[in-house]
């Protein structure tokens, strides 16, 4: 059971037990430690202090006591609270060095570097060995730009055996590499054994795409092993990056024989699932890496961010209140949870997670959130203000920089949008999603020459771009230049055969050139990929009423889309002209009477025509048809609507 869902019933009975000890030894330490912790979870804040400091003047030496009090009073905001019980629990334990290092990581918390600096200092001249201060030192130095101390810090520490891949991992966030491989390689021949190290030198041969390298280590491993679990898992994500997914379910199929309750396995199942494009299943392997290790929280992010993606709000805070207790204090919840308030419309709630984040760090990810947040309040001046510092933190993100266009645009000035993406793209030729978003941004003014240029310069910045493929398609579409639409997506399943969007975009192509038999054929396979995409299947219906004489089927998958999208007016009438075609003509009308009431389409309205007549309602019939006629008399559908109304009279 996950700690966030532990009930009030069960907190309130472990209090009852933990209160009824204390009536024995009222004084016990643990005791009132474990009952405050119980108190803060059910929100009695008060109690829980009272009875924290009552642990720690029975134990004044108790350092865990400590470090829960000044939790509890930062969580009041009460910094010089929490800073005063640590400077406390320091002069109780003298010799104590982790008291010494907690009390540096609170002045790093806090922003106080040189503060910090001084007890990691002062805890290393306690233990010059001690690994808790010499790795929160180089932190410290790297992150405040001293990167020559910090290097020399983490090659301490490579020295220890708790932390003795650190100046690798060091070497490769800085891009160096080769020398990065060195040092894993060097690791590896020490202890052959040694899988953690094997894993990592894996994951850099990936990382500076040495496949082969890679490939032969792993080789290697399940030659001597066939059962190494580490090493299926690894070889099984090499196969998913390399578009080998039958190879990649191999292997991991392999180890969930094995191992059936390893939350990892379902974690690169998901990833297997979402390169398919099998969004449902992608999920459910996220939501099962999570109930079998619910402290997965990068997984539960991912999860989350999955469903926001679908539009399911609810389902993302959901996921996210369901953090244990221990994380729920995470930037990353904070930021995410702003992001499911945000879709929700909750915009006061998200503005406390804005406040509240930005009082502990003015991160990229919530001046975004703050910026977006003032521009959905008009405040123009200050949205873009927020989104500029975000976009000086970070000169490539484009939700920063996507953000500053919108601003222009609301305020009917999106020339100026667009020249500040222009001066951004011209400084950074090489990032794709900003030469994306430039194509984009020049697409909707209706520039499509430049536009196409801009999608070129993102497939040339990243050949692997499907987002820039698309638009360029997207392109050839507004130009109504079909034949190259259709090469352009024949090319992109040649090397993603099990994309549902370029089957549904291919089924749509062929389509508009009236070739429906071809067009039902991509319509199918894009349903086969993705069974949930309302569009698809209603583009699917749709073919097989009206042309593929499939009239069962064609109201089934009517049925599924109207049930996915219900508010969707052309599901609707899809389903109404299934219905029509079935000749249940009293619940076509139903449907098409939806369609109808939004003007997008005249052709809904000529159904609807045509379905009053069969119905015998002959006066809604002809004053419907009329209308439409009004509209526009040139389609089709105009003249077969009033073949069937003139039969009914």
């Amino acid at each position: 059971m996950e700690a966030g869902a532990i009930s009030q019933g069960v907190l309130q009975d472990a209090q009852q037990r933990l209160q009824a000890l204390l009536q024995d030894t009222p004084d016990d330490p643990n005791a009132l430690h474990a009952l405050a912790l119980t108190e803060l979870k059910l929100g009695d804040t008060a109690e829980a202090m009272r009875h924290l400091d009552m642990a720690i003047a029975a134990a004044p030496q108790e350092l865990m006591i400590a470090v829960t009090l000044a939790q509890a009073k930062l969580e009041q905001k009460d910094a010089k609270g929490a800073e005063a019980i640590l400077l406390k629990a320091c002069q109780n334990s003298p010799k104590s060095v982790d008291a010494v290092v907690i009390l540096g990581q609170f002045y790093f918390s806090q922003n106080k570097t040189t503060e910090a600096e001084q007890q990691f200092q002062r805890a290393l001249a306690m233990d010059p060995n001690n690994g808790g201060a010499l790795l929160n030192l180089a932190v410290l130095q790297y992150q405040t730009g001293r990167k020559r101390e910090a290097e020399l810090n983490f090659k301490r520490l490579s020295s220890m055996p708790a932390s003795k891949a650190v100046y690798a991992v060091f070497l490769l966030q800085e891009g160096r590499r080769d020398e990065a491989i060195r040092e894993f390689e060097r690791l590896v021949q020490q202890d052959p054994n040694d899988r953690m190290a094997r894993t990592r030198l894996v994951a850099a041969y990936r990382l500076s795409n040495r496949v082969q390298d890679a490939q032969a280590l792993l080789e290697r491993a399940l030659k001597k092993n066939p059962n190494d679990l580490d090493a299926l898992l690894q070889q099984a994500e090499f196969f998913i990056h390399m578009g080998k997914y039958p190879e990649a379910e191999a292997d991991l199929n392999n180890v969930l024989r094995m191992k059936s309750n390893s939350a990892e396995v379902h974690y690169v199942l998901a990833k297997l699932n979402q390169a398919r494009g099998e969004t449902l299943r992608y999920r459910d392997q996220l939501a099962e890496a999570l109930r079998l290790n619910q402290f997965l929280l990068a997984v539960r992010i991912e999860l989350a961010q999955s469903l926001l993606n679908g539009q399911n709000s609810k389902s993302a805070l959901d996921v996210l209140d369901r953090t244990p207790e221990v994380q729920k204090s995470s930037l990353a919840v904070l930021i995410q949870r702003n992001w499911a308030l945000w879709q929700t419309g909750d915009l006061q709630a998200m503005r406390k997670g804005i406040d509240s984040g930005l009082a502990a760090q003015r991160s990229v990810d919530l001046l975004i959130q703050d910026g977006l947040w003032k521009l959905k309040s008009s405040r123009f001046a200050e949205a873009r203000a927020a989104l500029e510092e975000a976009l000086n933190l970070n000169p490539a993100s484009v939700p920063a920089l996507e953000g500053i266009n919108q601003s222009y645009i609301a305020q009917k000035q999106p020339a100026l949008g667009v020249t500040k993406i222009k001066e951004t793209a011209a400084r950074q030729p090489q990032s794709a999603p900003i030469q994306q978003l430039l194509g984009q941004a020049l697409l909707a003014t209706g520039d499509h020459a430049q536009a196409r240029v801009a999608f070129a310069a993102a497939k040339t910045a990243d050949p692997k771009s499907f987002e820039a493929d698309l638009s360029l398609v997207q392109v050839d579409a507004l130009e109504r230049k079909w034949e190259d639409a259709e090469k352009r997506l024949k090319a992109i399943l040649a090397v993603n055969d099990s994309s549902p969007t370029a089957h549904l975009w291919l089924g749509v192509v062929q389509e508009v050139k009236g070739n429906h038999t071809a067009a039902v054929e991509q319509f199918r396979r894009a349903e086969a990929a993705d069974p949930n995409n309302p569009q698809t299947i209603n583009n699917l219906a749709y073919l097989l009423a009206e042309y593929g004489n499939a009239p069962d089927e064609a109201l089934q998958y009517a049925q599924k889309a109207v049930e996915l999208a219900p508010d969707q007016p052309d599901y609707c009438d899809t389903l109404g002209w299934a219905l029509y075609h079935k000749g249940l003509y009293p619940s076509a009308v139903k449907y098409l009477e939806r369609a109808s009431s939004k003007p997008d389409n005249v052709v809904w309205k000529y159904h609807l025509a045509m379905a009053y007549a069969k119905a015998g309602d002959l006066n809604h019939s002809r004053a419907t048809l009329e209308a439409a006629l009004k509209l526009n008399p040139n389609v089709p559908e105009a003249k077969v609507a009033q073949e069937v109304v003139e039969a009914a009279r």
